[in-house]
Order: C-alpha cells, then sequence, then structure tokens
C-alpha cells in the first residue's frame, strides 16, 4: 500500500545559538545566530529540502522556543502535528561555538527537556506504519519517558515491515555513565535494520568500560573512544541489523552488511567552516536514497555529498541542501 510519509524521525529538537564570532574562544563570544537544532529534527528538514514526505516526533514546551522550532520546521513542509506541547517542561536549547578547522564545542540545556516526555501515548498518536523508514537518535534513550517511547515506536515499526534505521547520536553528557549508552543501544537493535554512527559511537556502544571515554577539549562534542572498531561492528550486526554504516567524516562511508560484504563510499574533501551538522546532513542524504531503493552505495554517497555541503555552512537545519544543490555538488565531483 501506498504511505503517507516517506520518512517519519523522532527524538531530540531545540534552538541552537551558534557564534558568529567564528575563531573566537568561547569566552570571548560576543553575539549568536538562532536556528534550530537536534538530530532527528535536522534529519526530517534535510529529508524534506531533498524532496522526501516527512514527520517529526518530538516534543517542545508551551514556551516561546517551542513557537520558535515549530514554526520553523512548519515552514520547511515538515509534518509537525504529533508533536506534543509539554506543560511544565521546556524546549531545549544548545550553545556553540566555531573555531575551525578543528574546535566545535558546545553546552546543552536539557534540564527538564520537553523531549525527553515523549511518552508511549504520543506514539501511538503517530502513524508509525504509515512511513517508508523510521528514523530515532540514541540520546532518546538516556531518560524515561522517551526510552520506552521509543522502543516501542521501534517494535511497531518492525511489526509493520517499516525499516528502522537508529543513528547512535552518543553524547556522553546525557549519560549518567557511558556503559548505559551502549546497554541502551543493544536493547533496541532487535528491532533495527540500519545503524549510523561514526567510529568512535560505534566503539561506545559496546564499550565495558567507562574508562574508555576520554572527552577532550571540546568536551561533550568530542568523545575519544579507545576499543576495536572491527568487533564493536561485529557485535553490532550480531544483534540483527543488517548493515552497519560507519560514518568516516572526510573519508566518506563504510558500509558493512551482515553477510560481511564491506562497501565503501568516498566522500568529497572540502575546507571545513563549521563540522556540527554534518553527521545529521549525511543522514538525511542516505535515507533519501534508502528510500528511494538506490544502492548501499549511491545512497552513502548522497550523504557524503550532503554532510559535505553542510560543513562549509554556518549551522545544520537552517542549511541543509535540496536535491539539486547536492547534485550540482557532485556533478565536478564524479557524480554519485
Amino acid at each position: 500500500m501506498p504511505k503517507t510519509y516517506d520518512l517519519i524521525t523522532m527524538g531530540r529538537s531545540s534552538i541552537d545559538l551558534y557564534a558568529n564570532d567564528v575563531g573566537a574562544p568561547f569566552p570571548e563570544i560576543k553575539s549568536f545566530a538562532a536556528y534550530v537544532g537536534g538530530s532527528p529534527t535536522n534529519i526530517s528538514v534535510g529529508g524534506q529540502r531533498l524532496g522526501l514526505t516527512t514527520a517529526l516526533l518530538t516534543a517542545v514546551g508551551e514556551d516561546p522556543v517551542g513557537d520558535f522550532v515549530l514554526h520553523f520546521v512548519a515552514a520547511e513542509g515538515v509534518e509537525t502535528r504529533f508533536i506534543p506541547r509539554k506543560a511544565g517542561y521546556r524546549t531545549s536549547a544548545v550553545i556553540l561555538g566555531i573555531e575551525p578547522p578543528d574546535k566545535f564545542p558546545l553546552v546543552y540545556y536539557r534540564d527538564n527537556c520537553a523531549d525527553n516526555e515523549l511518552s508511549v501515548d504520543d506514539v501511538k498518536r503517530t502513524p508509525i506504519a504509515d512511513c517508508k523508514a523510521f528514523e530515532f537518535a540514541g540520546t532518546n534513550l538516556s531518560r524515561e519517558p522517551s526510552r520506552s517511547a521509543t522502543l516501542f515506536a521501534a517494535e511497531e515499526a518492525r511489526r509493520a515491515g517499516v525499516p528502522t534505521v537508529f543513528d547512535l547520536d552518543f553524547r556522553p553528557d546525557q549519560w549518567h555513565d557511558p556503559c548505559a549508552f551502549g546497554v541502551s543501544v543493544r536493547s533496541a537493535l532487535a528491532s533495527i535494520d540500519v545503524v549510523l554512527g561514526t567510529q568512535d559511537e560505534i566503539k561506545a556502544a559496546v564499550l565495558s568500560d567507562p574508562d574508555q571515554v576520554n572527552l577532550s577539549h571540546q568536551q561533550v562534542s568530542d568523545a575519544r573512544v579507545s576499543g576495536d572498531l572491527p568487533k564493536g561492528i561485529a557485535t553490532l550486526l550480531s544483534f540483527g541489523p543488517k548493515a552497519v554504516v560507519e560514518k568516516r567524516g572526510e573519508r566518506g562511508a563504510r558500509i558493512h552488511l551482515a553477510d560481511g560484504t564491506r562497501i565503501d563510499a568516498p566522500g568529497y574533501p572540502v575546507k571545513v567552516y563549521n563540522i556540527l551538522g554534518a553527521g545529521d546532513a549525511f543522514a538525511a542524504g542516505f535515507l533519501y536514497g534508502y528510500t528511494k531503493g538506490w544502492s548501499w552505495r549511491k545512497s552513502a554517497r548522497l550523504g557524503n555529498a550532503c554532510g559535505a555541503i553542510v560543513v562549509t555552512r554556518h549551522g545544520c537545519a537552517n542549511f541543509m541542501p535540496t536535491l539539486d544543490e547536492a547534485m550540482a555538488f557532485v556533478a565536478p565531483r564524479g557524480g554519485l
């Protein structure tokens, strides 16, 4: 049967305040630009701009920041009618510095956060079965009731035969213990078709010692995780997903299939302005191809292109490319 939505994403949303003083150390920032962010929110906007019909399941507070988020997302064409407003809770915020090429400090404000209050009832009011793909973020699993609601949504998608994509989205300061991230990830994998993650996120998903996680000067934005990457990939696949998509930055992506096949999708090198949001742009491009029935390589190549475009821009959701922009970008660079 035809589906109403190509993609439904679930998880956090926020107002993102990006430093206008590019290159300035965080204490010396004088002003910020206000955008919309949150991994699943960015992906829903990115998918919509590429030409997908997307819906977003997040939650916002009954506050002006919630108005800000909903206004932007609705103006982008993303379906917002499944987004509840949570009385007594706040829409979250993120403050970000930009010090290229390798310093991008960020601070999360997620205490009393509305999207952590997503419930099973909120999921029941969302037509999870009526989409071509369902995507959610790992941060959803860091608190109740969002954790149970997300696991329920993934199970509902599996029962309906809807492919489910899990972006690991490891944010260390959102977890009381880094090992709890891995435990929660593994509890979800039986309902998952595709896992998306960086090398550090993949290793964090299987770590057993919290001392394996080290935070650099960028604090939560730059966790470094020691461990055996191939073993981590094999462990994730052993729980049931068809594929683990390893995001490799400027080197592109590598797709690891359950049968042992490995597929490389080279990246598109560009001069980095701001890396924040690149992974979400990759996910939007990848999911466009995935829902259109493209090959793994071609889907990941479009993801790489979208990520490369966004790293040359100031923010995340507000700067996601259209399909025409992405195709114009890849044309002189070998295409997809």
